[in-house]
């Protein structure tokens, strides 16, 4: 099964969800993909900073 973050919700649900358009993923565990949106800032500050690797 593949998880989820919703954007519209702010939530994090199943494949069974939101359409694609408005959420993050596909994740492997419920648990990424309630840190969908802390991974991203991450991976900007990353490629902003220059750390693309």
């Amino acid at each position: 099964m593949s998880w989820y973050y919703c954007l519209a919700h702010q939530a994090v649900e199943s494949e069974l969800g939101c359409a694609n358009a408005e959420r993050m993923g596909p994740y492997a565990t419920e648990a990424e993909a309630a840190e969908a949106l802390h991974t991203a800032q991450v991976r900007n500050e990353a490629y902003d900073a220059g750390d693309d690797d």
